[in-house]
């Protein structure tokens, strides 16, 4: 039990780690023509940025399939992989861009830091010049006493 909660742990941290880089030096780099439509205003509930959704949705699920059969480490990190998606989803799209208007602007200090960090991100619409590539690595400096 002990282990997979360790391998749960290493596909979310994977996820972040990775999607830090990919954002930073992919996303934000020679694929970019996919990923500005993310820092655009839309007229659509979905963007082609939206495929790295898919992308990273089906390494989990390839994962968890060949791991299920023996419960190995692959379906742990799938697992994990699968709950940061679920967590990016509801923080990122839900929370941040209200995509779906469930919840109110961000009361809590982590969920200000994390907010206010992609919001700094979103403060240019071209490929140089933003800040802040992860979702839970997020710069001391979004998180102000002061305002809290």
């Amino acid at each position: 039990m002990l282990l997979s909660i360790v391998y749960i742990a290493l596909g979310f941290a994977a996820m972040e780690l990775s999607g830090w880089f990919i954002h930073k030096y992919l996303m934000h780099g020679p694929l970019w023509m996919i990923h500005k439509t993310h820092h655009q205003p839309s007229h659509s509930f979905f963007e082609w940025n939206d495929l790295f959704s898919l992308l990273f949705g089906s390494i989990a699920m390839v994962l968890i399939f060949f791991g299920v059969e023996q419960l190995d480490y692959r379906f742990w990190m799938g697992v994990g992989i699968s709950l940061y998606g679920m967590l990016y989803f509801v923080l990122h799209d839900v929370l941040v861009h209200r995509r779906l208007r469930w919840f109110s602007k961000p009361k809590h200090p982590v969920l200000k830091g994390i907010y206010k960090a992609h919001q700094a991100h979103h403060k240019t619409n071209q490929k140089e010049d933003a800040v802040s590539f992860g979702l839970f690595l997020v710069p001391k400096q979004f998180f102000n006493k002061e305002e809290q």
